[in-house]
């Protein structure tokens, strides 16, 4: 599926979000950098307070420890939270009707729980890859291959 004139492209991942806005046709992409937001990886000692739990058991010796609470995923969940409301509310603000997605799988997975179902409607095309490194011709060449029939 083609990202018309005046569509957007989300590309996300756990650290970084851009919008990108086709400023081109359906035929030719001319993606441009409409709004980026980037967060710097916080190290554990700031992200947790205390060691993991202990739990009593039953019969036996001992207190097993719960497992940690994996704190840097946590965060990635929330920075997905936070790029769907973003989608949301510019697709509720009517400033996009055609929409693309590219992140990674499991940020695409926290993406499609938390957007509204109107923003669902808008999305054409969801590619499960990591692109937030590359530079926008790489994307618009991605974008381009998955408009092609296969071979």
């Amino acid at each position: 599926m083609s990202i018309p004139h005046n569509g957007l492209v989300l590309v996300a991942d756990g650290r970084k979000v851009l919008f990108l806005r086709n400023h081109g046709d359906d035929t030719r992409l001319d993606l441009r950098v409409e709004a980026h937001d980037e967060r710097s990886d916080a190290p554990n000692r700031d992200l947790k307070s205390d060691a993991p739990g202990l739990t009593a058991q039953r019969g036996g010796h001992g207190r097993p420890a719960m497992d940690e609470t994996d704190f840097h995923q946590q965060e990635e969940d929330r920075w997905a939270a936070e790029a769907a409301a973003a989608l949301d509310r510019k697709i509720l603000d009517h400033e996009a009707e055609r929409v693309a997605i590219i992140a990674p799988p499991r940020t695409l997975g926290e993406l499609r729980k938390r957007w509204h179902k109107e923003s669902a409607r808008c999305v054409v095309v969801e590619i499960a890859k990591e692109m937030t490194g590359r530079p926008v011709a790489d994307i618009e060449a991605l974008l381009a291959d998955t408009g092609k029939p296969p071979a």
